[in-house]
């Protein structure tokens, strides 16, 4: 929508998916919460051109350039989008099937490296099938498994394209990067079947590497189409 791709209710829309509502509130303009079509409205009138996912963890704060308050409640909730142009930041809060998205000032972060996080992202998803084959995933976590043998069917799945705009390579690794962070969130409830320290250990090494490059290829893939 910033770049002209579509109009704001079509964004709106895109962005709603199935929950039931989203709004923002801390808008200059706009003194009460605004709905998301009146937001998107007055953060392009506010001057944003760009928007930046970031997706930090404590120890990888990727996509935040600060202030410290804003990478501070971005961190607490995991997710936030940077707007270019505007300097500001949307941290979500989720209630129930809808969002509250709190509007702070931030700093736009370095634009990320496409290439480098999705060749990143295919090393880390070879390197974790090899390490957890080695350690029998079929058996502690048959769903994992199946899983990773299913990554490459990318694309036809619902959540699996992007806003308009967006390059086929771009929606594929971001398709890809949403898949490893569910594996990695589902194989790590747990530490399945007996297993010594090392072996576990192991485990969480290989999913911890494999989150960690899908979050950056996530935030590259998600990055403004302009920059690639």
């Amino acid at each position: 929508m910033l770049t002209g791709a579509c109009d704001p209710d079509t964004a709106a829309t895109k962005i709603l998916g199935d929950d039931v509502g989203h709004h923002v509130s801390g808008l200059a303009a706009h003194p009460t919460p605004a709905t998301l079509p009146v937001a998107l409205n007055l953060l392009r009138a506010a001057g944003a051109t760009q928007a930046h996912l970031a997706l930090p963890i404590p120890g990888d704060p990727i996509g935040l350039a600060g202030p410290p308050p804003f990478n501070e409640a971005a961190l607490e909730t995991g997710e936030a989008v940077v707007l270019t142009g505007a300097e500001i930041g949307l941290v979500p809060a989720y209630v129930g099937p809808a969002v509250q998205w709190t509007v702070l000032p931030a700093a736009s972060p370095p634009p990320a490296d496409f290439g480098e996080a999705d060749r990143g992202l295919r090393a880390a998803l070879i390197e974790a099938a090899e390490s957890l084959a080695a350690l029998e995933v079929a058996r502690w976590k048959p769903e994992v498994a199946d899983a990773l043998i299913d990554i490459r069917r990318i694309g036809s799945g619902k959540g699996d394209d992007l806003a308009p705009g967006y390059e086929a390579r771009a929606v594929k690794t971001a398709a890809t990067a949403r898949r490893c962070l569910a594996i990695a969130d589902a194989a790590l409830e747990d530490d399945g079947s007996a297993v010594t320290g090392a072996e576990a250990d192991a485990r969480r090494r290989a999913l911890h590497d494999l989150a960690a490059a899908a979050r950056r290829a996530l935030v590259a893939a998600c990055g403004p189409p302009v920059n690639r």
